[in-house]
């Protein structure tokens, strides 16, 4: 049996980061390998190690590395399938780590998570897997299901050990409470049957969602292009989201504090891909939509990288999709030809 995912470690002493993608993809009943290889000591392993398993059937590779932490983008250079990288804390914080994974140029995008999250990358590679396995979406539905139950006791397991004269630990129980579902209400500007929703939460972000417009044009990728923003627009956003069911991607390009992206995660279980964006190197956007919490991961590619994230779109949908997957192949030889 060939492994959907394939996990390499840049160094040994990665393997307690890995742990947390190993519990994961154990959970989720996802077959994967381990291996070790650094992009910088051992590049050739690394080169064979990608072609052989991108040719034997791996559908997601997970990269693990801190320092000048290359290894996710050397992975994404020999394979057409989808690279995450999980930058490693080290001596300055994992910031250089994280800035090596997510800053990969055009067109080798790396799907980063927040420093140390090897939990999160293992979720986004089952997200990506789910688009077309079934079984792998039900199981990260239980997961996320599991995670929210985790949040609603600590209500009770938590706030009970607070004490003083002025709480009222009985105001709207939080079981109690009536989570009303809205009626999904159509829009004849939204394209229903698009396969990848672009998302900016300003109309400044417009010229980035442009860039990953146009290529996915030439991936042939069927998609919709909305200005939404879940704070000015919370209901509007809400009935968006959970009314393109057709979609199997959601990227969401936002600057200052990422909320679109946390949004989307809030209220899908597909996979979704962060453009952080910003006229200031966009360092307050890409650390707030890369630093996820467990269970919720954000696929972040580089600042203003929009290119990046719609060649990620087409990777994850090229899976099992042949002619996908030719189109892409031919993107991405022909701009790293030069």
């Amino acid at each position: 049996m060939v492994p959907k995912v394939m996990i390499i470690l840049g160094s040994g002493s990665d393997i307690d980061i890995a742990k947390k993608s190993i519990d994961i993809l154990e959970k989720l009943e996802i077959p994967y390998s381990l291996k070790v290889a650094s992009a910088h000591r051992t590049h050739s392993l690394v080169k064979a190690l990608v072609k052989e398993a991108t040719e034997a059937g791996v559908e997601v590779f997970i990269g693990i590395a801190g320092l000048a932490a290359h290894l996710p983008g050397i992975i994404s250079a020999y394979t057409h399938r989808p690279v995450i990288g999980v930058p490693v804390k080290g001596a300055v914080g994992g910031i250089d780590a994280l800035y090596a994974s997510v800053q990969v140029p055009y067109p080798t995008p790396v799907a980063t998570v927040g420093i140390n999250r090897g939990d999160n990358a293992a979720i986004l590679a089952a997200q990506f897997i789910a688009i077309h396995d079934p079984k792998a979406a039900v199981k990260i539905s239980e997961l996320r299901n599991e995670y929210a139950t985790k949040v609603i006791d600590s209500n009770y397991t938590v706030i009970d050990e607070i004490e003083g004269n002025y709480i009222d630990k009985d105001f709207l129980d939080i079981k109690s409470l009536k989570i009303e579902e809205k009626e999904i209400e159509t829009c004849r500007k939204y394209n229903y049957d698009a396969k990848v929703a672009v998302l900016a939460g300003n109309y400044s972000d417009i010229v980035i969602a442009k860039k990953v417009a146009i290529i996915l044009d030439r991936l042939k990728i069927e998609h919709d292009m909305q200005v939404l923003c879940p704070i000015r627009h919370p209901e509007a956003f809400e009935n968006y989201v959970k009314g393109m069911k057709n979609v199997d991607v959601f990227i969401g390009i936002s600057s200052n504090s990422s909320i679109i992206t946390g949004g989307l995660c809030g209220l899908t279980e597909k996979p979704v891909i962060g453009v952080p964006c910003g006229e200031k190197l966009g360092i307050d956007s890409l650390l707030s939509m890369v630093n996820m919490p467990p269970g919720v991961p954000v696929a972040t590619v580089g600042v203003n990288n929009g290119r990046n994230a719609a060649i990620l779109a087409g990777e994850i949908l090229a899976v099992d999709n042949p002619d996908k997957k030719v189109i892409l192949e031919k993107t991405k030889n022909k701009k790293m030809s030069i």
